[in-house]
């Protein structure tokens, strides 16, 4: 299968030519599937808000070549445009960006500027809409009028009523409760089953990348240093805590367990997982 996405000695320079100048991000190889739930890691300052900036074409390569189902996003203004409707991006606190006079009508905006019929805007604002579980009678309402996780849901049904092929999150749960969380993750889970298109989430928190991605990609000094399964990036715990970043708390409980002696594998990261090794070491009798 082709990639849906693929980048090319990736780099992007600030402030060149300078005594400021550096790279966010250094000859980068990158590819992603069609359908894939990937998750995007990093410790502030790792290069990965850059990165993913790219990949729609909101940042220009300083080096390097990024393409879309194949094609150089690049290679001419319209197709820049046409690549930004088709890999759409859901900014951290994305509910700042809200500004028209109803809910409607913001969900409706980024379908507008695609040219579709009023009849195909109004079946997207809808389909959106369920899939973030904002109720009917909150279309005609000011956005301003709810509350924080509300806004939230009107900002990520904006972009889902593109219908991007695509769809990028940058810490979507920045700033919610656990509940709210919990929440926003559930839906863009039910979004990704029923349109199975790519997902790219973005988070500081290694319980919703390690319950939600089939595939994580660490980013750290600019450069990629890890990319592949939940299992065998977290199978590096030890490589992760040296860069700064976190694992998961059921991967911290099997590495303490592992160090006392226990034959638990230290690559776990969801407790069903942990409880089963648990339960086959008492020889499957009930672990307290």
């Amino acid at each position: 299968m082709e990639p849906i996405l693929k980048v090319e000695n990736l780099t992007h320079t600030y402030s060149a030519g300078t005594p400021f100048q550096r790279n966010a991000i250094e000859h980068i190889d990158f590819e992603v599937r069609p359908g894939e739930f990937l998750g995007v890691i990093g410790h502030t300052g790792s290069g990965k808000s850059t990165f993913i900036q790219h990949l729609n074409g909101l940042l220009k390569p300083t080096e390097g070549r990024v393409y879309f189902n194949g094609q150089d996003i690049w290679a001419s203004p319209t197709i820049t445009q046409q690549t930004r409707f088709h890999v759409g991006m859901v900014f951290q606190y994305p509910e700042y960006q809200l500004f028209e006079e109803t809910v409607y009508k913001d969900i409706a905006f980024g379908p507008k500027n695609m040219g579709l019929s009023e009849d195909e805007i109004d079946y997207r604002v809808r389909e959106a809409a369920g899939f973030v579980g904002i109720m009917e009678e909150w279309l005609d309402k000011s956005p301003f009028e709810l509350s924080g996780g509300q806004k939230r849901r009107v900002a990520i049904a904006g972009v889902l009523a593109m219908n991007p092929e695509v769809l990028i999150l940058d810490e979507p749960t920045a700033g919610l409760d656990p509940a709210g969380c919990e929440s926003i993750l559930a839906e863009i889970r039910q979004y990704h089953r029923a349109k199975g298109n790519t997902v790219l989430l973005v988070s500081h928190s290694m319980e919703e990348i390690a319950h939600n991605a089939t595939r994580i990609v660490v980013l750290d000094d600019a450069h990629i240093v890890m990319d592949g399964t939940p299992r065998e990036v977290f199978a590096r715990a030890q490589e992760l805590i040296k860069i700064g970043l976190g694992i998961p708390g059921v991967t911290q409980i099997a590495l303490a367990l592992r160090a006392r002696g226990l034959a638990v594998d230290p690559a776990v990261y969801t407790i069903e997982e942990l409880k089963q090794q648990l339960l086959r070491l008492k020889g499957g009798e009930a672990v307290c």
